[in-house]
């Protein structure tokens, strides 16, 4: 395969660099767009504009492509957050479940890829690469346990439990707050069905709140059903 007329070929590392970062703004782009279920590797190469034989130049393939804009996702999320809960303490259950919410439900594109980390991405990409992605998730998970904590009356192991509810929780209810076409006509042509659709921010708020008042409860008993489990 050839690359399409028109095409320069990146040669110095800065233009390698720039056709990197070339490429990921075009996944970000399409990913925003039409969503990461939908996003090719054949597609960002065209919106990029180069043929897709180049793509495989920079990255091995679409997966690693999206986990990158996912590690993106984690430590600009980690950044918002603390940020929020910089100079404040002692934040109710409440508090901390909206600002929870808000700083996700400013990044769709990052709770879109969060459902899709663990059912493909993680598992279709190399073993360097996850590693890098674990620890780089990891990092980030670090940061917030600690702006929790710092923030509220959680201790550090009930912050990082939060934390890790926060993330499956919001993956799920994405989904399920942004159906697709046909769910969506469902939904619209049969008004009993109605009730089966769920408003994200309002439903997580809700779900955070509840979790942050049992992590703030009896820690022996939570310790027990752990220990029980």
């Amino acid at each position: 395969m050839t690359d399409r007329p028109g095409f320069q070929r990146a040669y110095s590392p800065e233009h390698k660099a720039q056709r990197a970062a070339d490429l990921m703004e075009a996944a970000r782009t399409l990913a925003a767009r039409e969503g990461v279920r939908g996003v090719t590797l054949t597609a960002i190469a065209q919106h990029a504009g180069v043929h897709v034989s180049a793509v495989r130049r920079y990255y091995a393939s679409r997966e690693e492509i999206l986990l990158n804009l996912a590690e993106e996702g984690y430590n600009a999320w980690s950044r918002a957050v603390v940020a929020r809960f910089t100079g404040r303490a002692g934040l109710t259950s409440v508090e901390l479940a909206r600002t929870l919410v808000a700083t996700f439900a400013e990044r769709p594109l990052f709770c879109d890829l969060l459902t899709h980390v663990t059912l493909s991405l993680e598992r279709e990409v190399s073993y360097e690469r996850v590693r890098a992605f674990k620890y780089s998730a990891g990092d980030a998970v670090a940061v917030l346990t600690d702006a929790v904590a710092a923030a509220s009356a959680l201790d550090g192991a009930a912050a990082r439990e939060l934390i890790t509810g926060t993330i499956a929780l919001a993956a799920s209810l994405w989904q399920a707050g942004h159906p697709g076409d046909i769910l969506t006509r469902l939904y619209r042509e049969e008004p009993a069905m109605a009730h089966i659709g769920i408003d994200f921010e309002p439903a997580l708020t809700r779900l955070l709140t509840a979790l942050c008042d049992g992590l703030t409860g009896d820690r022996s008993a939570l310790e027990t059903a752990e220990r029980e489990a």
